[in-house]
Order: structure tokens, then sequence, then C-alpha cells
């Protein structure tokens, strides 16, 4: 096996095609043998992984064999996915977040008790918690795992402030579905349909003045935050005080009349406004998807760290307080009223990521807005 891994090691960054490697992995994982395909991934992994963004033969390679090994079902192959992603020749810290997102969205809760006990770092851990409960697991239930989950020794680690349990906002998340081969996941942007609020230009736009500090706007656009760092994206974060009461009638003549970069431009005939009505769910299930699958170029968080920033951006929006409990948060979104909007300007890319959104505060007397694009 040694030697057959060995001669793989060494021909792959002249191979063509790797579809061959795939096959004898495959073929491995079929006699039973997961321990080839983990030990093949972290051989590369020790010669190549330096190199990685040079070598596409590595990448899809390790890829495909962690894919392999986490979507196949079985304890052998969990077992085996664990060992591969903690090896020192492989650990990483966004690795983690990957598998704990791949096992999580393929096997079953129990047979992934074992990453409590056996091979997994305290990172995957904590990831692979908040993937299950994304996908509607009780850890607080499941064998193996509440006692991990329910301790409090990972409380000061970032995702220890969310809850065990999903919230009624946010639902039933949409999450990637994966294969070997690849994944897919759902793209929900835009506003939603049928509650588009009409422009009124007789409506009345109170005097504003704009209160954003750095710390407001790097808060409130965490959520896409990966769309500007490893993509193309732009993002703009803003919030402002109202000297009166902003009525809903007034929502769209005000967004004109804030100086908004996203919207420099709209309000004509070529570049209408289109300003939505939604529920505090629809903002955060935006900002969970931009957050957890990324924009043109990237991933993102995957789904634990999704949830966590989905939830940050959300508090910057409704302008909760720091420091306060998710359950607070989620009292505030609930308390603001909400909108989408979106127009045909050239601040906005209009291929498939673009978010607007404004949240307006429960005394509707302070007004918060977060825009982003994306393109490939």
């Amino acid at each position: 096996m040694v030697d057959r891994i060995q001669k793989i090691v060494t021909k792959l960054p002249g191979m063509k095609s790797v579809t061959d490697v795939w096959k004898t992995a495959d073929r491995s994982l079929g006699q039973g043998d997961a321990a080839f395909v983990a030990d093949l991934a972290i051989a590369l992994a020790g010669v190549y992984a330096s190199d990685a963004g040079r070598i596409w033969q590595y990448r899809s390679v390790f890829d495909y064999l962690l894919r392999l090994l986490a979507t196949t079902p079985g304890p052998g192959s969990v077992a085996q996915a664990l060992r591969l992603v903690s090896s020192t020749e492989a650990a990483d810290r966004k690795l983690d977040r990957y598998t704990a997102s791949l096992l999580a969205s393929s096997q079953p809760a129990e047979e992934l008790a074992v990453a409590f006990t056996g091979h997994a770092s305290e990172e995957l851990r904590a990831c692979l918690v908040h993937e299950l409960v994304l996908r509607g697991v009780d850890v607080t239930e499941s064998p193996g795992i509440a006692g991990w989950a329910t301790s409090s020794h990972w409380r000061l680690h970032p995702l220890g402030w969310l809850p065990l349990a999903l919230s009624e906002l946010e639902g039933r998340p949409d999450l990637p579905i994966y294969s070997t081969r690849g994944g897919s996941h759902s793209m929900p942007y835009g506003p939603p349909a049928n509650r588009e609020v009409p422009r009124d230009d007789r409506a009345p736009v109170p005097p504003v003045e704009e209160t954003t500090t750095e710390a407001v706007a790097e808060a409130t656009g965490v959520a896409v935050t990966n769309w500007a760092e490893e993509s193309n994206g732009r993002i703009e974060a803003r919030v402002f005080d109202l000297a009166a009461p902003l009525g809903a009638e007034s929502v769209p003549r005000t967004l004109l009349a804030l100086g908004l970069k996203c919207l420099e431009g709209a309000g004509t005939k070529k570049a209408a406004l289109s300003v939505a009505a939604c529920p505090p769910e629809h903002p955060w299930r935006v900002l969970f998807a931009a957050a957890s699958t990324g924009g043109a170029y990237n991933s993102g968080a995957r789904g634990a760290y999704g949830r966590l920033a989905a939830w940050q951006s959300v508090a910057g929006l409704s302008g909760t307080a720091q420091g306060c409990l998710m359950e607070e948060v989620e009292a505030r979104a609930r308390a603001c009223t909400w909108y989408a909007f979106g127009a045909d300007t050239k601040w906005f890319e209009r291929v498939a990521w673009d978010i607007g959104l404004v949240a307006i505060s429960p005394e509707r007397r302070r007004l918060a807005m977060l825009a982003a694009t994306d393109t490939d």
C-alpha cells in the first residue's frame, strides 16, 4: 500500500487528468479500505499542501478524497475522515469547518459521536455541534454528543454564544447538499415578491443625521465581509438617526435621499428603486446564505460560523446592544420593521449576488441599511 501511495504522490503534479486517482479511491473504499483513502490524502497533504495554490491536481484529489470519506455512509468512513483532517499534515481551521459541514450533511448523528471521543479538534467539534443544530438535531439528547455539547468548557468559544436549538426566526435554514463530485446550495437574494412598497413622491422625508461608525459598519456587514475580502464584492453599511418617526410610505423616498453609494442614479425609469416589506426571517435567511456559502469566488464560512455571522449582522442592523444574548437580538429584530431593496444602478453587479436590507427601529427613529454585491 505504501508503494502504491508513493507512486500516486510522485506522479500527481504531472497528471493531465486525476479521474483515475478518484477511481482508485472509489475501489478501495468499496472494498472496505477507508484507511487507504485517508492515508493517501495525508500523504498528499504532507508533500503538496504548501503549494496548493498552484497545484490544481492536489486540490482536486484531496477534496475528492475528503468528500468521499465524509459523504459515504458508515462508521469506518467517518473515523477515517476525522483521522485525515486531524493529521498534522492536513490540520487547518477552515478545513475543520468544511469537514463539519460535510459530515453533518451526510451522516446520522449517532455515527458522528466518535468525533467527540476520538480524532477531532475542539474547533471541529464546535462546528459539528452547530452544523447538526442547523439540521434540526437535538444535540442535547444525542448519545455521545450531548455531554460535550452541554459542557461549560467551550462556552468561551465564539460559537458558544449560539443556542443549541434553532429559533423560530431561523426556521429551516437553506443548507448545501454535498456529494463526492461537488455540492449545491440555494441563492435567496433579491427583494421578496408581492410586498413592494409603492413610491409616493408626496411622502414626507424627515431630516436625518448619519451616525455610522467604523465599528457599527463592521458589525453590520460581518455576514458579507467574505464577499469583499475573498471575492470581488462591495459592501455599504450605514446608520441614520431620524428627526421624526418614519412611515412606511416614506421609506422609498428616504432611501433615495440618504446619499447611498449603492443607490446613486436610482429613482429613474432606467434604474427604478424596488422596496419590499419583509418579515425578519427574510434578512436572516439572506445573511446566513451570504455568510455560510460565500460569493462568486469563495465558499463562505460554512454553516456554524455562517449562523454566527448572520446573527451578528442582524444585531448590527437592528441596533441591539453589544453583549446581549441571541434571544435578545431575536426579540429586537422582531420589533423592527424590515425592508429589502434593489435598483439597477452601476454599484450593483446584477449577476446573482445582490443584497439590500433596511431595518427601522421600533420607535421608527433609526434606519440601518446594508447593501452588498459580488460578481464572477
